[in-house]
């Protein structure tokens, strides 16, 4: 093997490498997370960037306890995300049940599964958080919505166009009212609903 060969492997290996060390599930991620000091790119970089969380719910069945369950999610298209969580849910699961008796809901999504908090604990601040506060509202069948959260969460989670028909899947998103972001030290980062959902996220690279 030539050594202009030889180099064309190692460069190939080296992006090989970077690319499976940077990447979630296939999807490529930014190679340096935001800057902590930007609550807006955060927060966008992590719902962007995450494929679940933990939804909580109100529960009836449990005296009107929160129910927290995990769920995939997506806010949009690969390097389009809204920053608006959808999710497909079934009628049968308590969570999809409970929001139809009562739309409060909270989502809570962290950076540790990303891979980029390196041996930090979850709970360390340097390793980011997000929880989302709002009414989690089931989308009307057929609208423009609907359709919006079918190709956003069916292009990040093949596996939901197999599911069961008759299991009474809907598409649900959660209507935003309050954001706590935890990213570094010193508490929450002060971030409204408009600063959030207006920040326009660039850097991102598509899905492979």
């Amino acid at each position: 093997m030539g050594t202009k060969s030889r180099t064309n492997c190692f460069y190939a290996l080296f992006f090989l490498l970077v690319g499976f060390q940077d990447s979630v599930q296939g999807r490529l991620l930014l190679i340096n997370k935001p800057d902590p000091n930007d609550p807006a790119a955060s927060a966008r970089w992590l719902v962007s960037q995450n494929s679940w969380g933990v939804l909580n719910t109100i529960s009836s069945d449990l005296g009107g306890a929160p129910f927290g369950n995990v769920v995939s999610f997506s806010d949009g298209l690969p390097g389009k995300g809204s920053g608006i969580p959808y999710f497909y849910l079934t009628t049968l699961d308590p969570t999809a049940k409970n929001a139809l008796q009562d739309q409060r809901s909270s989502f809570t999504i962290s950076e540790y599964p990303l891979g980029t908090c390196g041996k930090k604990d979850p709970e360390n601040p340097s390793c980011a958080k997000i929880t989302l506060t709002g009414k989690l509202k089931v989308l009307k069948e057929n609208s423009k919505e609907a359709e919006i959260a079918k190709s956003a969460l069916f292009a990040k989670h093949p596996e939901m166009r197999g599911w069961p028909k008759g299991h009474n899947f809907q598409f649900f998103k959660l209507d935003i009212e309050d954001i706590f972001l935890i990213n570094w030290f010193g508490g929450p980062k002060p971030l409204t609903v408009d600063q959030y959902l207006h920040y326009k996220v660039i850097g991102l690279v598509d899905s492979l």
